[in-house]
């Protein structure tokens, strides 16, 4: 088959070589033109991904994955499957901000040809695909859905630096307008997917999936961030509690943190509630969630001696979470404004971020001069084995992803917690 697939970042990337890899012939689409010109020199625009590096030489090179800026044209030249997956972001307000996915429709619609299944793998709030994506594809297209085309939602599913292995591990959901659609877009990607492919019966089934699953987790986290700060208060080690409440095997409590960060799970929840204005527990969950990165401020100027008030304070990793170069809603943001709001001076460094990246960002790079204290963000690889020699002048340490030694630290003379620990 001929497919296109619109916008190839961390997730539409992977899934265009995924579908090349099979055999077919793809085009993909996105508006960066450096995004372009890498990804038809065979090369990855972005780090970390897990063997897309080889992949993406050989499906180039075998001329069976190109990439354009023009989607209306690449969509115009004809395809049984059309893949949208640009971003659907929140706005300040935290509710749904369109643009870019109403652009990338529009796009789309207007090179629309009949007998293409256009599947949009973005997640959505529900009744999206029903309510907006397909008569917009109708509007500018002139075509009929249902009738001269198809599109239903099959929300992407993976993780990002393993794309390609989560591809074909998790089950392929995939929601249609009426059965005809549904069915036809599942044997379009059972041509190319290992997984299996499961019909959901409408979009809407599939869309409240998406939000369901990544909300439950928003909602698991902040109730183990609440334990945590309660073993704080009561001085014991949250770790300890709950691997012991894991042991019986209804619990499945996740592990506290600095914060929640990503292109997901802190999204995903507004959407289900830009939907569901009623439901208590997703707006509770994002409540306790944010508050996290202060909360760790607090705790850190805790354990320094007269606070944070003129203390020079590290934050180590920026990005939101560990070995990835990604700072979509890091808690790197919240706790450098934590910091200088308590009348500290908030520094940062990351392994995967030159200093020009790093100020680029609103943060001051560290020069290496002496501390007062660190707070650890993001779990990179680097960090595990962090020691007092790697922070000079400190005197205070908190762990907000449960990775460091902190005996080793107190032993070393620094005062040292984490979260709940």
């Amino acid at each position: 088959m001929r497919a296109v697939v619109v916008a190839l970042g961390k997730i539409g990337l992977p899934l265009a070589a995924r579908i090349a890899q099979a055999g077919h012939e793809v085009v993909g689409c996105d508006v960066d033109q450096r995004v372009v010109d890498a990804v038809n020199a065979g090369r990855v625009p972005y780090p970390g991904e897990s063997s897309l590096e080889g992949v993406l030489a050989e499906i180039v090179a075998a001329g069976r994955l190109c990439a354009r800026r023009d989607t209306t044209a690449a969509v115009a030249q004809g395809a049984e499957l059309v893949v949208a997956v640009p971003p659907l972001v929140i706005d300040g307000e935290a509710q749904p901000d369109w643009r870019i996915l109403d652009a990338v429709i529009d796009d789309i619609g207007r090179g629309l040809r009949p007998g293409t299944t256009v599947s949009v793998e973005t997640t959505l709030p529900v009744g999206a695909i029903r309510g907006r994506i397909a008569p917009a594809l109708e509007r500018a297209s002139g075509l009929r859905s249902g009738v001269d085309f198809h599109v239903v939602h099959s929300p992407e599913r993976v993780f990002s630096g393993r794309v390609l292995r989560d591809l074909d591990a998790y089950p392929k959901l995939v929601g249609g307008l009426d059965r005809v659609g549904e069915a036809r877009a599942a044997e379009l990607y059972r041509a190319f997917l290992g997984a299996e492919v499961w019909e959901l019966g409408s979009a809407e089934a599939a869309e409240l999936t998406k939000l369901a699953e990544t909300t439950y987790r928003d909602v698991n986290i902040a109730f183990a961030n609440e334990l945590a700060r309660y073993a704080d208060r009561l001085g014991l080690d949250v770790e300890r509690v709950i691997a012991a409440a894991n042991s019986q095997p209804f619990s499945h409590i996740h592990r506290p943190g600095v914060a929640v960060g990503g292109h997901c799970i802190p999204v995903y929840p507004r959407l289900l509630l830009s939907g569901d204005p009623s439901a208590t527990l997703p707006r509770a969950a994002r409540a306790v969630n944010e508050a996290m990165p202060a909360y760790a401020v607090e705790r850190l100027g805790d354990l320094l001696d007269g606070g944070l008030r003129g203390a020079r304070v590290l934050i180590l990793g920026v990005a939101y979470r560990g070995a990835v170069k990604e700072t979509a809603f890091s808690g790197a943001f919240a706790l450098r404004d934590a910091i200088d709001a308590a009348g500290g001076l908030a520094l940062a460094t990351d392994p995967l971020y030159e200093d020009g990246e790093l100020a680029a960002l609103g943060f001051e790079p560290w020069d290496g001069e002496p501390i007062d204290a660190a707070i650890l963000q993001a779990d990179h690889p680097e960090y595990r084995g962090l020691t007092a020699a790697d922070l000079p002048g400190a005197r205070a340490v908190l762990d907000g992803r449960a990775v460091l030694d902190l005996a080793g630290l107190r032993a070393a003379g620094l005062e040292a917690a984490g979260i709940g620990r």
